[in-house]
């Protein structure tokens, strides 16, 4: 009798594993605090609680994460932001830049919208601008940071649950996710359950903090390459999860085909990243510099006040061994006088 049913008839008689979300945030007087922020928060967080343990055994000095972040957090979110307005500009600007948009909803983050890309690359920058006032290298923090950043996103991709937005497809699966009626895109029952991209996108970047740290563990990977190592694994995963999401986007013809400028995006990022991390372990094999400092920053040397102790008691023991001895001695020639 069961597989008799309709797809969409199964689904409903095996109920939504993923209800939708009845809680999107909470008010505090006038301000309203909203449950996609407290993700991104959370996962900024997470990130810099992870890059701090290990950046700092990676010997980089006491303090810096927070110089360093100070700065590419900030860039980061712009960065975000303006990704996403200007890869999906119609909400913003009108359909073809006609003017119809409202450039109101720009600065208003917490609607939701914020590009990985636009993120990373601006991150970076701000992240080299910290490291520079630090003393630090720019490659050797992006390494220490590589998992934390896919930690971060990981936990913001919640964010995206709370805001019912971003979801696949519709699907027969037991895992579909329940949107509300007012988040259903049109031409689909009220009751269809979609993809949770999110949660897919969640459990593939966790998959890949954990790979990130083995590999790390085991081989030590320098001068960048971890961090490439990272978009490698998040790109790959990226790939295959934006291919079954149904929200608008804009699309870009390559070759023939046409699909969502993040996924063309993804596929130029990964072949890109696997490119420069082959070009670099060629190019360093063996010369990879352990020191996260500068050339010329690097922390004078220590001196403590024991070795300050033994060297003085040393260099008094060389003194006296240096002194001539006169311990009563004659002439000969007085003797026989």
């Amino acid at each position: 009798m069961i597989s008799a049913l309709a797809p969409q008839a199964l689904v409903g008689a095996l109920g939504a594993a993923i209800p939708a979300p009845t809680w999107s945030g909470f008010d505090i007087g006038p301000l309203r605090i909203h449950a996609y922020a407290l993700c991104i928060l959370l996962g900024i967080i997470a990130a810099i609680w992870l890059t701090d343990r290990r950046w700092k055994r990676r010997g980089g000095p006491e303090g810096s994460i927070w110089d360093i972040a100070i700065w590419a957090i900030p860039f980061g979110i712009i960065g975000g932001r303006l990704y996403h307005v200007f890869s999906s500009p119609d909400a913003y600007f009108g359909p073809g830049f006609n003017g119809t948009g409202n450039l109101a909803l720009i600065p208003q983050i917490w609607l939701g919208g914020l590009g990985i890309w636009g993120a990373v690359v601006l991150g970076v920058v701000g992240a080299w601008i910290g490291c520079r006032r630090a003393g630090v290298k720019i490659s050797a923090f992006i390494d220490a940071a590589a998992p934390g950043i896919l930690l971060a996103q990981a936990i913001g991709r919640w964010g995206n649950y709370f805001n019912q937005e971003l979801f696949g497809g519709p699907t027969t699966l037991p895992w579909g996710l329940s949107v509300s009626p007012q988040f259903v895109p049109a031409g689909f029952s009220p009751d269809t359950l979609f993809h949770p991209t999110f949660l897919y996108e969640c459990v593939w970047n966790l998959l890949g903090v954990a790979v990130l740290l083995l590999v790390d563990r085991k081989y030590r990977l320098r001068s960048g390459r971890l961090f490439l190592l990272y978009a490698i694994i998040y790109t790959a995963g990226r790939v295959w999860i934006e291919m079954l999401r149904i929200d608008a986007a804009e699309q870009i013809t390559f070759f023939g085909i046409t699909t969502r400028l993040n996924v063309w995006t993804s596929i130029i990022v990964f072949v890109v990243a696997w490119i420069l991390f082959l070009v670099i372990t060629l190019a360093r094999r063996g010369k990879d510099d352990e020191s996260v400092y500068l050339a010329g920053r690097e922390p004078a040397p220590v001196v403590t006040a024991s070795k300050d102790a033994a060297d003085s008691t040393q260099a008094k023991s060389n003194s006296a061994g240096t002194e001539p001895v006169e311990h009563g001695t004659k002439d000969t020639n007085d003797t026989q006088l």
